[in-house]
């Protein structure tokens, strides 16, 4: 069964970083993605990973901030998040789509909180 296990959430000020890891159980994927949730408001995409190719996709709103990665010997991804502001604050999941049709399989979230 594939288990996704994220960390690297936290506090930080307006305008400091953070790096968002997501460890992916010993399995390939079609593609990888980050989504977040702020209280009160839907799940959103932020970015996503094709991890044969390492194309990127971002969200309007993080492109230029974020940054997602893959590294394949660990079968992990990694989202870089600079410029924070406080409207990215949510909990952010990390989600797998195995074969290409639908992101399937979700981790249990990590909370990033930007303080202004």
């Amino acid at each position: 069964q594939v288990q996704l296990v994220e960390s690297g959430g936290g506090l930080v000020q307006a305008g400091g970083s953070l790096r968002l890891s997501c460890a992916a159980s010993g399995r390939t994927f079609w593609r990888m993605g980050w989504f977040r949730q702020a209280p009160g408001k839907e799940r959103e995409f932020v970015a996503q990973i094709y991890w044969n190719t390492g194309a990127t996709d971002y969200a309007n709103s993080v492109k230029g901030r974020f940054t997602m990665s893959r590294d394949n010997t660990k079968n992990t991804v990694y989202l870089q998040m600079d410029n924070l502001k406080p409207e990215d604050t949510a909990v952010y999941y990390c989600a797998a789509d195995v074969l290409g049709t639908t992101y399937g399989t979700w981790g249990q979230g990590t909370q990033v909180t930007v303080s202004s």
